[in-house]
C-alpha cells in the first residue's frame, strides 16, 4: 500500500461563520460535482452521507467522525466507493484569516494500492479545490440564514421512586420509542438540575434524571457506594423502564460514572454525552487522590455539613456571569446534600476502579464544557475529544464550549446547552 497527504487550502472575504454555516452541514448538497445525497445512520448510530457525483452512477458513502461548531470543524472518513483505497481520513476546517476573512482549509491521508494512490490523491486534490471555491463564492455571495432550533414545548414530568434497596427517585417524560435519555447529576447536584434538559429531550425520546444514592429522594446502600454500585443502579434503571438502549447524559461526578458504564456495557449505548469533566480520579496518582479527598473531608470531620461551605463552592463552580438565579439554583442543591452522601461520593470517586480504555466507547459521544469552567477547561476536555478519537476505531465525537459559564453548563448556559443536546438526540434517533 501506498500512502498519500493532501492539503488544500483557500480564503473567502466572507466571515468565518457564514462559511461555516455552509461547511457544517455534512449532508448538504453544497460541492457543485455532488448529484444526489442521502443522510443514514450504521448500526452503531454513526451518521453516514450517501452520494452519487454528476456523471458517475456509483454511490459513494463517507462517515462522520468529528464535529465541532466551537471549532468550526470536521473530519469523516471513506466508507465505500473509492476504488483501491485501504483508508481515506479527511478534514475540514474554518478560521479567521490573517488579513480578514475566513481561511478554509481541506487536508486528506490516505492509503490505497500502489497503481491508485496518485491517482486518488490528485482527485482529492481537485475536489478539495471545488469544495474550498464553492464555500467561498457561497458565503460571498450571502451567509444564509442560520436557522436557530426552536425549542419544543416542554414534555410532562413526573416523579417515580424505584422500590428496593437502595430506592432510587426519577424525574421521567412518557413513553416514547426509542432509546432512553438519562441524566446523571454532578456531586453537587441532584436531579432537578436536569429539568430544563428534560423538558426538551423528552419531546424526541424518553427522558429522564436520577437522583443518585443518598441524593435527593434516594437513600444510600448499606455499604460505601462503588463506581459499579452506580452502574448496577443505571441497569435497574433501565430494566424498570424496559428500554433496551440507553443515551447517557453526565455533568462531571455524573460524566465519570457514565463513562465508567460506557466502559462496562458499551452496547447499551445508543450516545454518550459528557459535561464538565470525564475522566474524574481515574488518571490521578494515588497521592493525588487522596490530596483531593483529605482537602474536601476537612470540614465534614470538623462537623460542617455541604450547606455550611455550600457558598464557597458556588464561587468555584459558577461562571463569571452567572446570575442572581443560576447561583441560587446552585447553592440549593449544594446545600440539600446530607453530609454522609457527600463524603461516600467522595471516597466513591477518589478510589477509581480503573484508567478508562477509550477503544471500548464505540458509540457517539458528545463533549460539552463551559468556557468559564476551572474544573474541566476548554483545553481539558478538547483534549480528551482528542484522545477518544484516536483510540476508538469507529470515532464519532463532537466536542462544544458553551460560551460565557462555568462549571455547571446545564444549567448556566441551559439554552445553548440543549440546542447542541437536542440535534445529538435527532441523529440518534432519527
Amino acid at each position: 500500500m501506498a500512502r498519500e497527504q493532501v492539503r488544500v487550502i483557500g480564503f473567502s472575504t466572507a466571515e468565518p461563520a457564514a462559511v461555516w454555516a455552509i461547511a457544517r452541514d455534512f449532508c448538504g448538497l453544497w460541492h457543485p460535482l455532488i448529484a444526489t445525497m442521502v443522510a443514514e445512520r450504521d448500526a452503531q448510530g454513526h451518521l453516514i452521507r450517501a452520494f452519487t457525483a454528476k456523471g458517475e452512477g456509483k454511490t459513494y458513502r463517507e462517515r462522520l467522525t468529528y464535529f465541532s461548531d466551537t471549532d468550526m470543524t470536521l473530519a469523516y472518513t471513506h466508507v465505500e466507493g473509492i476504488e483501491g483505497a485501504e483508508h481515506y481520513d479527511a478534514r475540514l476546517s474554518v478560521s479567521r484569516a490573517e488579513k480578514g476573512g475566513s481561511a478554509i482549509l481541506m487536508s486528506a491521508s490516505l492509503s490505497a494500492r500502489a497503481d491508485r494512490a496518485r491517482d486518488i490523491a490528485a482527485g482529492t486534490e481537485a475536489i478539495f479545490n471545488d469544495a474550498v471555491a464553492a464555500l467561498a463564492a457561497a458565503a460571498e455571495a450571502g451567509a444564509p440564514h442560520i436557522p436557530v432550533d426552536a425549542l419544543p414545548e416542554a414534555a410532562p414530568i413526573h416523579t417515580r421512586m424505584i422500590d428496593d434497596l437502595p430506592l432510587l427517585a426519577l424525574d421521567l417524560t412518557p413513553e416514547k420509542d426509542g432509546p432512553l435519555c438519562l441524566f446523571l447529576h454532578g456531586i453537587g447536584g441532584a436531579r432537578q438540575n436536569w429539568q430544563r434538559q428534560l423538558a426538551a429531550i423528552g419531546q424526541q425520546t424518553r427522558a429522564a434524571a436520577l437522583d443518585l444514592r443518598g441524593y435527593g429522594d434516594s437513600t444510600l446502600g448499606p455499604k460505601q457506594s462503588t463506581v459499579d454500585d452506580y452502574c448496577a443502579d443505571i441497569l435497574r434503571v433501565a430494566e424498570v423502564l424496559g428500554a433496551d438502549k440507553l443515551i447517557l447524559v453526565g455533568l462531571s461526578y455524573g460524566s465519570w460514572i457514565a463513562t465508567s458504564f460506557a466502559m462496562r456495557h458499551p452496547d447499551r449505548l445508543a450516545g454518550l454525552v459528557l459535561s464538565g469533566g470525564c475522566t474524574g480520579m481515574s488518571e490521578a496518582g494515588a497521592s493525588e487522590r487522596e490530596a483531593f479527598r483529605v482537602s474536601r473531608e476537612v470540614p465534614l470531620n470538623a462537623g460542617q455539613v455541604p450547606a455550611d461551605f455550600a457558598p464557597a463552592v458556588v464561587n468555584v463552580i459558577a461562571g463569571p456571569n452567572a446570575n442572581a438565579e443560576v447561583r441560587a439554583e446552585l447553592l440549593a442543591s449544594m446545600a440539600a446534600i446530607p453530609a454522609s452522601t457527600y463524603r461516600d461520593a467522595l471516597i466513591c470517586f477518589t478510589n477509581p476502579l480503573e484508567k478508562f480504555d477509550f477503544a471500548r466507547l464505540t458509540m457517539p459521544v458528545l463533549m460539552m464544557t463551559g468556557e468559564f469552567d476551572r474544573l474541566a477547561p476548554p483545553a481539558e476536555i478538547r483534549g480528551v475529544a482528542e484522545r477518544i478519537f484516536d483510540a476508538s476505531n469507529t470515532p464519532d465525537v463532537q466536542f462544544e464550549v458553551i460560551p460565557g459559564v462555568g462549571h455547571v453548563c446545564n444549567v448556566e448556559g441551559a439554552e445553548a446547552y440543549t440546542r447542541h443536546l437536542q440535534r445529538f438526540v435527532a441523529r440518534l434517533t432519527a
